[in-house]
């Protein structure tokens, strides 16, 4: 077994992990453990399936039956980002307002989806770590 296609998208779960941590560090100006979580830049989700279709591509080549399933995996990854999970926050913003009426104190979050900038940032940390996953053989 080759323990690339294991070890890759985990690390490129931790490398976009860490810098989305450092990212929202700094805006904040302070360790902001409390913004780990679901959207922001980049985007984890993006950074693995970009690792897996980068390695794929790159150790079995363009042609490979694994690289059209990663993709596809990743075309749905990548549409749920975007798509569906930013409808996710919207209605979680609604809920928030209608609890704020209600004077209640719980909410939801509401910074769930991605931007394209953050799934393009996602995309290319995974692709980095994918590339140089391809190099160790």
């Amino acid at each position: 077994m080759h323990y690339a296609y294991v070890v890759t998208p985990f690390c490129a779960w931790l490398a976009a992990g860490v810098l989305k941590f450092c990212i929202n560090s700094l805006r904040a100006r302070r360790l902001a453990f409390d913004l780990i979580g679901y959207g922001g830049l980049p985007s984890n989700h993006s950074a693995i399936v970009g690792s897996m279709c980068t390695l794929i591509a790159l150790r079995e080549g363009l042609d490979s039956p694994a690289l059209g399933v990663a993709l596809t995996f990743a075309f749905i990854v990548l549409l749920d980002a975007t798509s569906l999970r930013g409808h996710v926050g919207r209605q979680a913003r609604a809920i928030n307002a209608l609890r704020a009426t209600a004077g209640e104190p719980a909410r939801l979050r509401e910074r769930i989806g991605h931007t394209p900038l953050e799934v393009a940032c996602g995309l290319t940390v995974g692709g980095l770590v994918g590339f140089a996953a391809s190099l160790l053989r």
